[in-house]
């Protein structure tokens, strides 16, 4: 983009187009002045000769943006200006002075004097909730007519209606806005508060509508600034490219929340959140998984397209932004592991155990909280109370929350291990390692001590507390290293970890 000159701030280029030039591969505005930007096809379909444009100019070292106002040369009373920019979290909808509804969205890096743009809801509903844009609302093609769905089909039935149309579309001649409107169907109805919004409107055209997934992205809308300036009042949306990039990385089955119909995935470490149906992650499952799936190790290759989503959450009495990652439903693929109904079945069975020998159980963790037992001995024990000798007692403390991966890579390196209390010590070879099956607690690592037995007893007396702080030189004593947080990196983990025990990095595995 050439700079132009400006009576206006030096950071700011605002200037009046003398010409528009549509290339073959690029369409220019250019200046009175001589000086020209390339605009996109979109918004060269709506600016005119006499037009003036406003844009922030790039600076050394500072933020280069999409931010760009354009100001009609008609004197026409509909407010038809337009404003291009990066907008962050699109609030819920809520009712202005003339009983509509609007939502707000913030402004990301606006050097134009704009904070907020503010969209009706009927500019969200004809284009988000539509499957032709330039139609009016009254005779478009629902989004299930669009699926070939019934209004009233489940998700795994919706996916399928999807998955048959988009084969149907792509064989066909179909232009590519009906690939486009068949996706955004699936996109808005795969999504459960998504598709409760549609159905409103389908009831009344009036009712409330949501910014998909709370905005996030470059969006371009037609409408006026207020007089007092800080806010851009939308009257239409022109185009929205929401922020979004691609994952693939294996997601443990044990951080889905399963309901009757669909699971969602959640991943706190990663803000990740992707909705499943039984047409995308091919298992029958109900509610009652929930029970047992802190049991099931088994992980799932995922790969899908995420755009960026917020909302606002209460905390320590304030409200505050959390920002996360949404998968898009129609672009989520699971691959299973091969063994994966075996897997089930096993920690279907531990579960039944558990409730099953509950009375020994409790006599066990009685013993533990005591003092440290080590695995062979838990183990005898649990035979002597008439537990099957399968029975893993690594189970014992197990909290759903915790990531297998930690405990794995731990225990095949252990010369074997005690529980006590709600953790794990393990005995390795190089030095003593322990660690609480629980999120949110980190890896604490000791020297090998001369005695195994004088470690127990003198750690049996101690707490983490006392030896953060070294009280009376307990972690002196100990042998105590330092904590290795778990993190939402397990590889960067294991490698501190081997740092701490003196092991040689295997750079094959990290």
């Amino acid at each position: 983009m050439a700079s132009a000159s400006s009576s206006s701030p030096p950071t700011l280029c605002r200037e009046r187009i003398a010409k528009i030039e549509r290339k073959t591969e690029r369409i220019e505005c250019i200046f009175g002045n001589g000086s020209a930007i390339l605009i996109s096809p979109v918004l060269a379909a709506h600016v005119s000769v006499g037009d003036e444009i406003a844009f922030p100019l790039a600076t050394p070292g500072a933020h280069t943006g999409t931010e760009l106002y354009v100001g009609k040369a008609s004197s026409a009373s509909i407010p038809r200006d337009i404003y291009q920019v990066s907008i962050g979290y699109a609030s819920q909808p809520r009712q202005d002075k003339r009983g509509e509804y609007l939502v707000s969205a913030k402004v990301l890096n606006g050097q134009l004097g704009i904070s907020s743009i503010q969209i009706g809801s009927e500019a969200l509903r004809d284009y988000f909730y539509v499957a032709d844009r330039q139609g009016k609302w009254g005779r478009q093609r629902t989004l299930y007519q669009v699926l070939q769905a019934t209004p009233s089909g489940s998700p795994a039935e919706l996916r399928l209606a999807f998955k048959l149309r988009d084969l149907e579309v792509r064989a066909s001649t179909a232009p590519k806005t009906e690939c486009r409107a068949l996706e955004r169907a699936f996109n808005m109805l795969a999504q459960e508060e998504l598709r409760a919004c549609y159905d409103g409107l389908l009831k009344d055209s009036a009712a409330p509508a949501v910014f998909p997934y709370g905005g996030f992205g470059s969006i371009l809308v037609v409408g006026e600034r207020l007089r007092k300036g800080d806010a851009f009042v939308t009257k239409r949306i022109l185009a929205f490219l929401p922020e979004q990039r691609h994952r693939h990385f294996r997601a443990p089955l044990r951080l889905c929340d399963f309901y009757n119909d669909r699971a969602l995935y959640r991943d706190l470490g990663r803000k990740l959140e992707v909705c499943l149906d039984p047409g995308v992650l091919p298992l029958v499952w109900d509610a009652t998984w929930n029970q047992w799936k802190h049991l099931l190790g088994a992980k799932a290759e995922l790969k899908a397209t995420f755009v960026q989503s917020g909302k606002y959450r209460r905390h320590d009495g304030q409200w505050e932004l959390v920002n996360w990652e949404t998968a898009l439903p129609s672009r989520v693929e699971v691959k299973l592991p091969a063994d994966i109904h075996s897997q089930i079945e096993r920690a279907r069975r531990a579960f039944h155990r558990f409730g099953q020998y509950s009375d020994a159980l409790e006599r066990i963790l009685a013993y533990i909280a005591k003092a440290p037992i080590e695995k062979r001995e838990l183990e005898h024990i649990c035979g002597t109370l008439g537990i099957p000798g399968d029975f893993d007692v690594a189970q014992i403390t197990w909290k759903p929350d915790y990531d297998p991966f930690f405990y794995q890579q731990l225990s095949r390196r252990a010369r074997t291990f005690y529980l006590f209390r709600d953790e794990y010590i393990f005995d390795l070879e190089r030095g003593v390692i322990i660690e609480t099956p629980e999120l949110g607690h980190a890896t604490y690592v000791f020297a090998k001590p001369r005695s195994m037995t004088v470690f127990l007893a003198d750690y049996a007396r101690t707490t983490k507390e006392d030896i953060l702080d070294n009280r009376s030189n307990v972690a002196e004593r100990l042998g105590y290293l330092g904590r290795v947080v778990h993190g939402a990196h397990p590889r960067g983990w294991l490698k501190k970890i081997k740092a701490h025990v003196g092991e040689s990095p295997d750079f094959a595995q990290l």
